[in-house]
């Protein structure tokens, strides 16, 4: 409340902004429930609650035996969770997630076993097999979470349904595997929704071919053919293919449901997002068209790179189209939106240039904070620059400083103060992600290919190693988990990603037309001749 009346009384006399600068909310309850050892407890407490109940239910041999069971499939599960997935295993949500998606298929298996059994269905044949969503959880864990993921439920949520029943049960087992590693296989890279009904017509597939493999359709008897039932072998085979069908409708449906509740953004999000319509980038079309072209050439080296390296390459496009928004703010102030005719920086000093250049990543933050933009953007919008230097101004005001400095000498002033680095640097965060750190290299890089005169490979590759070494000898890499070798290829694809982009162009002769009034040669323009900015104009680079 002080504090509050303290600023009112400076935005009175002018000493303040009115302004408040939106901020992320930081839930602190939630945060410690997201990593609390107690709550991991309570969730691995509920799913073998859940299993008990489930293998408890019902008339079956040896239930206690079959629970032993499935509580050592629980440790070895939470064993490879803790291995092979720490960062699920360390975020409650995400645990959540996936044994919550697990047990759910766990129920409708045993839903669907006691309808088959107790006649409700009233099917003339057992079609628990053909009935069983075998597909759900890694299908659904596959694209929420990855294929490690996803093969991961395949092969665990079928150890615990094969002890549902009572002794295990091993065509029924290998039909849950092989189904889930089918969904898994299909669902490697899923941009669109209708992929997910091709994956859960694969899956169907598979069931139908186990299902025949297994005799859970039939019998059939080939000699004679006329022997078999073949109306209810045509409604067997119905039930195994649209099993896998209604499986992945299922699975498209809830997605959009999962992903905000959960906070993941799946591929097909990310397609939804890269539309160019969004109000910002037909804001930036107009007030700063030169950043939107800047955005669209940084987008594609960013894909390329990410694609190369295995990195989200749809991710990558859709935060290096916002990287900039920032810039909206004051566009006139960034090179690539400067007017031929005035450099708004010739009348401002190097450190109040260098601050509206490094405001740019604030305003951008609260753009994207206002539209309510993805998380990840935001933190890319943050992470893009980093720590880095505004080197353009830095070396500007130092060269102000030792002009200063020399005509104090002679006047017999006394001291200049310093340049300090830190009031040029970008107050950061770090590039944390892959994603992070190809959106800021493909930024510099294409940023300094535009001061590039007569562009040839020998200087576009010193170009793009330069600015790579710049920033590793910078720590500007530190904090991702980006390898030499992928530092490497993603060199390479930017090296072919401009080489493609700045080819040069044959100068075409100038068709002859006929005139009554001969023109002079010498005022032809040259079609080879680049417009240039004004010579005080910092390079496209310094923002």
């Amino acid at each position: 409340m002080i504090d509050f009346f303290k600023r009112s009384e400076l935005v009175r006399r002018g000493l303040a902004s009115g302004k408040l600068r939106r901020r992320r909310a930081r839930h602190e309850v939630l945060r410690g429930l997201e990593y609390s050892w107690g709550m991991k407890g309570v969730l691995f407490a509920a799913f073998i609650a859940g299993l008990a109940l489930l293998i408890f239910s019902g008339n079956q041999p040896e239930p206690t035996k079959n629970f032993v069971i499935a509580l050592l499939f629980f440790l070895i599960a939470l064993m490879m969770l803790w291995i092979n997935q720490p960062r699920t295993f360390s975020q409650n949500s995400r645990i959540l997630l996936v044994f919550g998606v697990m047990l759910v298929q766990l129920a409708l298996t045993k839903f669907i076993y006691v309808l088959c059994s107790s006649g409700v269905l009233r099917l003339q044949t057992d079609m628990t097999e053909l009935l069983t969503p075998f597909a759900l959880a890694p299908l659904l864990l596959s694209v929420l979470l990855g294929r490690n993921h996803g093969l991961y439920a395949a092969v665990f949520v079928s150890l615990w349904s094969s002890v549902l029943f009572g002794k295990i049960d091993a065509p029924l087992l290998v039909t849950g595997m092989i189904s889930g590693f089918t969904a898994v296989y299909l669902t490697l890279q899923v941009r669109r929704r209708s992929k997910l009904v091709r994956a859960g017509l694969g899956v169907g597939v598979a069931i139908w071919i186990l299902s025949l493999t297994f005799g859970f359709i039939g019998p059939i008897n080939l000699f004679p053919p006329t022997a078999n039932d073949w109306p209810m072998i045509g409604l067997q085979s119905a039930f195994a293919i649209g099993n896998g069908i209604v499986t992945a409708t299922i699975v498209g449906g809830v997605i959009p449901m999962f992903e905000p509740l959960f906070q993941i953004t799946t591929d097909i999000s990310w397609l939804e997002a890269s539309d160019l319509n969004h109000p910002l980038l037909r804001r930036m079309t107009i007030e700063a068209p030169g950043t939107y072209h800047h955005s669209l050439v940084v987008a594609n080296l960013a894909e390329a790179a990410a694609e190369a390296i295995g990195a989200n390459a749809t991710l990558c496009r859709v935060c290096a189209y916002f990287h900039d928004v920032g810039k909206l703010v004051k566009p006139d102030y960034f090179t690539e939106n400067m007017s031929f005719e005035r450099n708004p920086h010739e009348d401002l000093a190097p450190t109040m240039s260098a601050l509206i250049i490094i405001a740019h990543v604030k305003e951008g933050v609260d753009l994207a904070l206002k539209y309510k933009l993805n998380q990840r953007i935001i933190d890319i919008i943050q992470e893009h620059h980093g720590t880095s230097l505004v080197y353009y101004f830095y070396k500007r005001a130092q060269q102000m400083h030792e002009d200063a400095r020399a005509g104090g000498k002679i006047m017999k002033m006394p001291d200049i103060p310093e340049v300090r680095e830190e009031s040029f640097r970008y107050s950061g965060p770090k590039p944390q992600t892959k994603e992070s750190a190809i959106v800021s290299l493909a930024d510099a890089v294409e940023s300094a290919s535009r001061s590039l005169e007569k562009p040839t490979p020998a200087k576009i590759e010193q170009l793009v190693n330069d600015i790579i070494d710049q920033r590793i000898s910078d720590h500007q890499l530190d904090e991702c988990d980006l390898t030499l070798r992928d530092v490497r290829v993603i060199a390479e694809r930017f090296r072919f990603t401009l080489m493609t982009m700045l080819h040069s162009r044959i100068a075409y002769p100038k068709q002859e037309t006929k005139s009554s009034t001969p023109r002079d040669d010498s005022l032809r323009p040259d079609v080879m001749v680049t417009t240039r900015k004004p010579a005080t104009a910092p390079p496209v680079s310094a923002a």
